[in-house]
């Protein structure tokens, strides 16, 4: 049975007339007569009895009738709760994000999102960048915000670029290669030639963190095999052992910081020619549906953090 044939016999019984019932559903007498009759010959039974009062409901009809109406309001809640997802008065977001990133923008958009989605449940997930795309192809995210890879990329994936970060060299302040970088127009830092880098000791990150993945290209491209050291899950960690001259490493310019002034490193720029940095980006999945309100948080995103110049 249908949601139109449910409806028929709802109103039939309600108005206890097919001629009133056909005005009110906007449907010709005729038509409607021989839907009630298909009903009644597909289950079997009459569901009215014709008396001098109007059309009255047999107890099968009465069954039909209780049904129908649970039935069609099961559909009305759907399609109002629908229709406050679509309007962003209700729903639920599930959001992939690392916990840098997340420090960093959601405080800049929750704000806002919160005064025009008051309703709307976010589901915050802090976790690697492959986890995330895991879930992503799962179905457990609806999106992600995180630094797109610089090599396998899943083509089950789409990654909307925002920004790029450029990678910055950090080594200790009094160490020789800093007097070695120049200033040049358009980049934060003197710029150092990263092959002068080849015979220092380096600090790196894990293999599966993509700051790791970033760090390698840029070494590649300038054809160093590094001496490896120390191996950490921390930035913050390497940054500040570099700063100490134990080695130097590579980071993110945004997430570089300076630390006391004691040990405080030297931040050296790399040259644009080595892709030195990662793209900050929207990820989905390919068969992912993002509602309106999907669509809004992620309007806020592009607001705050996409490039003027992209």
């Amino acid at each position: 049975m249908t949601d139109r044939e449910l409806l028929y016999v709802k109103t039939v019984t309600e108005v206890k007339s097919i001629s009133r019932a056909a005005k009110k559903l906007f449907i010709t007498q005729p038509s409607l007569s021989q839907s009630i009759q298909r009903i009644e010959q597909f289950l079997g039974t009459k569901l009215f009895n014709r008396t001098p009062e109007g059309l009255i409901l047999t107890d099968a009809g009465e069954r039909y009738y209780q049904a129908a109406c649970k039935i069609l309001k099961i559909y009305d809640d759907f399609e109002s709760e629908i229709k406050d997802i679509n309007t962003m008065k209700n729903g639920q977001i599930s959001i992939g994000i690392t916990n840098h990133l997340g420090n960093i923008i959601l405080p800049e958009i929750l704000q806002e999102f919160k005064k025009q989605c008051p309703h709307v449940t976010l589901t915050i997930y802090e976790g690697t960048t492959d986890n995330q795309e895991m879930k992503l192809l799962s179905g457990e995210l609806d999106f992600a915000i995180l630094h797109a890879p610089k090599k396998d990329t899943s083509p089950l994936l789409n990654y909307e670029i925002l920004s790029n970060d450029p990678f910055i060299v950090v080594m200790e302040q009094n160490h020789p290669l800093v007097k070695a970088a120049k200033r040049m127009e358009g980049y934060t830092y003197p710029v150092l030639d990263i092959k002068l880098l080849k015979n220092q000791p380096f600090i790196m990150l894990h293999e599966d963190q993509r700051i790791r993945h970033v760090a390698d290209s840029i070494l590649a491209k300038a054809k160093i095999n590094p001496e490896i050291i120390l191996t950490l899950k921390n930035y913050e960690t390497a940054q500040s052992m570099a700063g100490k001259g134990i080695g130097v490493t590579l980071l993110p310019e945004d997430y570089a910081r300076l630390t006391s002034l004691e040990s405080a490193p030297a931040f050296l720029s790399i040259e644009k020619k080595y892709s030195s940095g990662w793209d900050l980006c929207i990820t989905t999945s390919n068969t992912s549906f993002l509602s309106h309100t999907d669509q809004y948080f992620l309007s806020l995103v592009r607001k705050y953090f996409s490039s003027s110049d992209e």
